[in-house]
């Protein structure tokens, strides 16, 4: 029997595939392996490979079926001749005639003790079996199979499954099956291949041909010999297809001609969709049953391909669609077009636009086209669909957009998603050109979709004092009695206080921001927009007089978390509740949490981030280096943040930090005169906390300038900056800089106190930042650790100054009966400690009998019988440190 020609002249010049050789190594040790692949898989050039490899371990018997092959005596006899002369197959005309007087079953003895007086132990290897037709033949083969002696292997290769019950050897796990995935060439091989063949292809080139051919053995050779010696192998790979000559052909003979008519027709028909399921198919065919057809077809190995566990979506390989697709030109060109606007109608009733533009565009439709994406592209604005706006764009062709407003609208959104900001700009120009020769019912809605991207574009480009405009028109805009839905105006009023709640934010109308973002999220989540809803959720991440820290703190991670279960997890908008998890995380010492997040944040944000996020990320970075020591990157950071909040037209919430950070950085760094000129001018926000973070920079300056008394007379000028509400944030950073300036004039006793005043401004929020940022453990060496207040807090900074991770502060209440109050809070942190109970009640300057009260309630509370469990216990609700006091 001789091998299939196309099999040989396809994987003749293919690599040594030493992985796939060792995996049929692996298989034969189970009594059957079946090969299961389309045609040009390389299953024959495998097979031949492998039996002619030396070994002393096994003998190999090869037959391969012919074409057709329906006499079972024939096949059988060849079967037989192989077994007898393994070292190659005898062509059946000419086998003995005392062979070929065998009747069926003889001839079936004679194969199993054939198998079985082998002296090394037998692979029987049977290639092309679905050309066998003989309903006897493959019958006895089943019988062949369950009766094999213990040293006999079979190994059976076909295009299909074989029509074989298996079912007995798979339970006793006898069966081991090698499929398409298994043959396929990783990218890796075709570099590989390339390489073997002389043919010089850069990366991308061999990426794309690998794409190109889903990793088909055939498809790759047949590349190969087009590219020897072909003038421009980029070229050629680009324009590489199912349309090319040679894989047409070869698609034609070992795939398309074995189909019965009603199938080729259904595959020409369907072959211009990416993706089919039954009913789609059946409506391009114009007849029923396709999805049967699909079924077969992939079972059969015929390059179809399901795309889903159920089996109800289908698509086919990318070189027979291009194939099918150059077929159905040149056969049915007439009917083109309107498959296509069958296409169009079937994925618009189903909710795919993109697919469904596709296809109108194709079929020369463009106004429709336009039309569908009136109809969506506010939809995809809201819903932060940019990739989804981005794919409609592409099929339409270049300057469309100035024929229509609704396409200049989606191209303003791609823009501005992209953070092309003059280019938004003027598409909205374009589309706002349009708005006057609208019908009216049109108009309206043009309207109120162009201020909503003005209204975005405003924020974007840092233009505080439009958006607040903006949302006037769009408030306006919405309370104008209309025809339209709803929706529209709850969607629209949604957008205004997402963006309205986002400029308040970075101006520091935390409260307003609050108010509005909260509205904004419950109006976005009761119209179903969760893109919305997540945007608002993830800027509503700083404290307020309403909200504390850690309340701030813990939006930011429920804004994640939020995203993630909508699978927006990757959308630029959660950039700055990634900022502020990292941002809060810093501030409590917990740098790798901080790192980690921040690191997040970047990867999630736009190239063109917003200004105003970009200021919050910026200066996180530059308080990660700065807790961790490195002043050169934590320059760099800060001055990033900066330069970003130059960008916006009013000042940013968090401007005066990164500019005063930014100074007292270029101070520690040796650059005194630089950090003077970064605050000279520089306009700090009316209010307690801006003023004081250019104070305390100035301090530092004065500090490394080796003048302490000054530094202490720049603190005595710091307006009174104990918050009313809200984290003391400059006010521990004050008092370290007044104690590490009382330590450098030899002041230990005024720098303990400062130190204390540090611990008594950072416990309530835990902030232990600033003691990383001014290097104070000096500073906190001078304070004796028995008369602090705060040992617990103490111990905590002590370990994140000495690099150790900080201890988390996730207070895990479950097990505990009832929340202590602050009073208790303030006795428990003192429990650590050798003090007695009189001894706390002089650091607290309360009685005894007050003391004596709180600790029975402490204990109560805790569950506790004595001092020593009411400790252990608070450790492991995170109340008190858990390193040693």
């Amino acid at each position: 029997m001789a091998t299939t020609p196309t099999e040989v002249s396809v994987a003749r010049g293919l690599l040594d595939r030493e992985d796939l050789l060792q995996l049929l190594d692996r298989a034969v040790t189970k009594r059957v392996t079946v090969i299961s692949a389309p045609p040009g898989s390389g299953k024959t050039s495998l097979l031949r490979a492998w039996a002619d490899r030396p070994t002393h371990l096994r003998c190999v018997a090869f037959v391969s079926v012919d074409r057709d092959q329906q006499n079972a005596q024939r096949f059988w006899c060849a079967v037989l001749d192989a077994i007898r002369s393994p070292a190659g197959s005898i062509d059946p005309e000419t086998q003995p005639a005392a062979t070929a007087a065998l009747d069926d079953d003889q001839v079936v003895d004679r194969v199993l003790s054939g198998l079985a007086e082998q002296v090394q132990p037998a692979v029987l290897v049977i290639d092309d079996l679905h050309e066998l037709r003989s309903a006897d033949a493959l019958a006895q083969l089943a019988h062949v199979l369950a009766s094999l002696p213990s040293s006999a292997r079979v190994v059976l290769s076909s295009r299909r499954d074989p029509p074989i019950r298996l079912h007995q050897l798979r339970l006793a796990d006898e069966v081991t099956e090698i499929r398409a995935a298994d043959l396929r060439f990783t990218e890796r091989e075709t570099r590989e291949l390339l390489v073997e063949s002389a043919i010089t292809l850069s990366d991308a080139g061999a990426a794309a041909l690998h794409q190109r051919t889903e990793g088909w053995a055939a498809g790759l050779r047949l590349a190969v010999i087009s590219l020897s010696g072909h003038p421009d192998p980029e070229r050629f790979v680009a324009e590489f297809s199912g349309g090319d000559r040679a894989v047409g052909e070869y698609l034609l003979a070992e795939m398309l001609e074995h189909q019965p008519s009603e199938v080729q027709r259904m595959l020409l028909r369907t072959s211009l969709v990416d993706r089919m399921n039954g009913e789609l198919a059946d409506l391009l065919a114009g007849r029923s049953g396709s999805e049967q057809m699909l079924l077969e077809l992939e079972e059969a190995n015929a390059f179809v391909v399901s795309l889903d566990p159920q089996r109800t979506w289908f698509r086919y390989h990318q070189l027979l669609a291009d194939f099918l697709r150059l077929e159905l030109r040149r056969t049915l060109a007439d009917e083109v077009s309107d498959l296509h606007r069958r296409a169009a109608r079937w994925f618009a009733d189903h909710g795919d636009v993109v697919e469904a533009v596709r296809h109108t565009l194709a079929a020369g439709d463009w106004p429709d086209a336009a039309r569908l994406v009136a109809e969506h592209s506010f939809r995809w604005v809201l819903d932060g669909q940019s990739g989804t706006i981005d794919a409609v764009l592409q099929a339409f062709p270049e300057g469309a957009s100035a024929d229509h407003p609704d396409l200049a609208l989606a191209h303003a959104a791609s823009e501005l998603n992209h953070g092309r900001l003059e280019e938004a700009a003027a598409q909205l120009a374009l589309a706002e050109s349009h708005v006057p020769s609208a019908p009216p019912a049109r108009r309206r809605r043009l309207t109120v979709a162009i201020a909503s991207l003005r209204l975005a574009l405003a924020r974007r480009s840092g233009q505080f004092s439009e958006v607040i405009e903006q949302v006037n028109l769009l408030e306006a805009s919405i309370a104008d009695e209309s025809s339209e839905p709803l929706a529209m105006g709850s969607e629209l009023r949604a957008v205004a206080l997402l963006n309205l709640g986002i400029v308040e934010t970075w101006s520091r109308r935390f409260d307003d921001a609050e108010r509005h973002l909260s509205e904004g999220a419950a109006l976005a989540q009761a119209i179903g927009r969760p893109y919305l809803e997540v945007a608002c959720r993830a800027h509503q991440v700083f404290p307020t007089t309403l909200v504390s820290l850690a309340t701030a703190r813990a939006r930011g991670r429920q804004a994640v978390a939020l995203a993630e279960r909508y699978g927006l997890g990757d959308r630029p908008i959660l950039a700055p509740a990634l900022g502020a998890v990292a941002f809060w995380a810093i501030w409590m010492g917990a740098f790798d949490e901080g790192e980690s997040a921040l690191r997040r944040a970047w990867e999630v944000a736009e190239p063109q981030i917003d200004p105003a996020a970009a200021v919050l990320l910026h200066m996180v970075t530059g308080q990660l280096h700065a807790a961790r020591g490195r002043h050169q990157a934590a320059l760099e950071a800060f001055a990033a943040g900066a330069q970003a909040q130059s960008l916006l037209t009013g000042v940013h919430a968090l401007a005066t930090p990164v500019v005063g950070w930014l100074a007292a950085t270029q101070a520690r760094l040796r650059m005194p005169d630089e950090a003077r000129e970064t605050l000279i001018g520089f306009p700090a926000e009316p209010g307690r906390m801006g003023l004081s973070f250019i104070y305390n920079a100035r301090a530092v300056i004065c500090m490394v300038e080796g003048d302490p008394a000054g530094a202490l007379d720049v603190l005595r000028d710091v307006p009174d900056v104990t918050p009313p509400t809200g984290p003391a944030f400059t006010l521990v950073e004050t008092h370290l800089l007044a104690g590490l300036a009382h330590l450098h004039l030899g002041d230990r006793v005024a720098a303990a106190a400062a130190a204390e005043a540090a611990l008594v401004a950072a416990e309530p929020d835990r902030l232990i930042f600033p003691f990383a940022m001014t290097q104070a453990a000096e500073l906190l060496d001078a304070l004796p650790r028995h008369e602090t207040a705060h040992g617990a807090l103490l111990a905590d900074i002590v370990d994140v100054l000495r690099g150790e991770s900080a201890p988390s502060t996730e207070r895990e209440r479950g097990s505990q009966r009832e929340e202590l109050s602050p009073s208790e809070l303030r006795v428990l942190r003192y429990l650590p400690t050798n003090l007695t109970r009189p001894e706390i009640a002089r650091e607290l300057f309360v009685s005894i009998n007050t003391v004596n009260t709180h600790i029975r309630n402490i204990y109560s509370k805790l569950g506790a019988r004595d001092r020593s469990s009411a400790v252990q216990h608070a450790r492991e609700l995170r109340l008190v440190s858990t390193a040693r006091s």
